[in-house]
């Protein structure tokens, strides 16, 4: 059986855009997705991006490549001044969230990437954690989730110490390699995607309680 055509996504600039907007995108898709799904086809992008925006780490050296199979066919790979990061303890304090958006186009349209990595603890290396998956395709109103930890794996999580030493707001570099042996399924539609390897460095903030 012939493997299917894979299409690149650009290389190109990000435009800045805070973790606050970032989250409101996030529910604003999430409370889109009850309608029908847009047909399955591989994400084409358009010739010309956005211009460049910040980057993700203040070291130059953030990534993400990760190769989606299904409804989507594409291999991302992104560096750090393509690519919007943000990530820290996860809500429920279960582990690390990282995310990642990528290259922003002109008509609107980018990948975004939640990793959601249980047990993962502040500054500490991780094996076989495993991780909840979110693919958003902002601009289509399309989000593929694989709604639970069992279905994908980080099989090694390392962090570096970054930026000020001191002081109650700390950041580090996540650096992580895994897979996925479920796919992710929009939420209305059959339609599924599987993210069969990925590997990344990018960000995670952690700041103390005020008393």
């Amino acid at each position: 059986m012939s493997r299917p055509a894979t299409k690149r996504v650009m290389k190109s600039g990000s435009m800045a855009r805070s973790p606050a907007t970032a989250l409101a995108i996030l529910g604003l898709l999430i409370g889109h997705s009850g309608g029908a799904a847009a047909p399955a086809a591989a994400a084409t992008p358009p010739a010309k991006t956005a211009a460049p925006g910040g980057g993700c780490l203040p070291t130059g050296n953030g990534y993400l490549r990760a190769r989606i199979r299904g409804n989507v066919n594409v291999d991302l790979d992104w560096r750090d001044s393509q690519i919007e990061c943000d990530g820290g303890p996860r809500p429920d304090g279960s582990g690390v969230r990282v995310s990642f958006a990528g290259p922003l186009h002109t008509d609107g349209r980018r990948v975004r990437l939640v990793f959601g990595v249980e047990s993962a603890q502040e500054g500490k290396p991780g094996r076989e954690l495993p991780t909840n998956l979110t693919v958003i395709f902002e601009g289509e109103q399309r989000l593929f989730a694989t709604r639970g930890d069992g279905h994908c794996t980080v099989d090694e999580l390392r962090q570096e110490r970054v930026g000020a030493l001191g002081g109650p707001r700390r950041a580090w570099r996540v650096i992580a390699r895994g897979f996925c042996v479920a796919p992710a399924s929009t939420l209305a539609s059959d339609a599924r995607i599987i993210v069969s390897s990925f590997d990344f460095a990018g960000r995670a903030v952690f700041e103390d309680e005020t008393p």
